[in-house]
């Protein structure tokens, strides 16, 4: 991603990302031309989904399961079971 300043339009770089959540972040950034020196506070955020994720919820469920250790998945099967 390219971030460019404000001000004078020149590259900045990223000094500092606040993620305050999956879909949305603060970017804290500097303006790269020095006669410029300009900071400031972008931010990135989840828009919308253009094609949906491939992964299912099951098979979410199941890398979940796989990584548990056994005896913390024998503990979760018996729970489950009814």
């Amino acid at each position: 991603m390219r971030i460019l300043c404000p001000t004078c339009s020149a590259k900045a770089v990223i000094g500092k990302t606040d993620r305050i959540s999956v879909a949305y972040a603060n970017l804290y950034c500097s303006c790269t031309d020095p006669e410029c020196g300009h900071t400031f506070v972008s931010t990135v955020s989840y828009s919308h989904t253009l094609s949906p994720s491939a992964k299912t919820a099951s098979d979410l469920v199941t890398a979940l399961f796989k990584a548990l250790p056994p005896a913390e998945r024998k503990k979760l099967q018996q729970e489950l079971a009814f």
